[in-house]
């Protein structure tokens, strides 16, 4: 299996950790690797009158730093710009925005 591959099959399983963990804390999942030419949103859920759109990042380790530290301010800047795009795409009005970032060591 390919690096690529494994990384692709890591990443599927940490987002239905995440996923599966913040529909039982509660949270309505809308979107799942929802993409536009601007990259990729791993979910899009509601929490209440919130609609949150979240970050996930999945190691086997911390070798190489703890997930959230993949996370930079680039990373951050790129998540907003996709909520606005995912936002006007489906012609919602939010009462409030949020950003979360779930972190899953397998």
């Amino acid at each position: 299996m390919s690096t690529g591959r494994q990384n692709g099959a890591l990443g599927a399983y940490g987002e239905r950790v995440a996923a599966r963990h913040l529909v039982e804390e509660g949270l309505e999942l809308l979107d799942r690797n929802w993409r536009c030419d601007a990259g990729e949103i791993d979910l899009v859920l509601r929490d209440g009158e919130v609609l949150v759109f979240c970050e996930v990042k999945t190691r086997t380790g911390t070798a190489y730093g703890h997930p959230l530290e993949a996370v930079d301010e680039v990373k951050t800047r790129r998540l907003v710009h996709l909520a606005y795009r995912w936002i006007d795409a489906h012609g919602v009005a939010p009462a409030d925005v949020r950003y979360d970032v779930v972190a899953v060591l397998k």
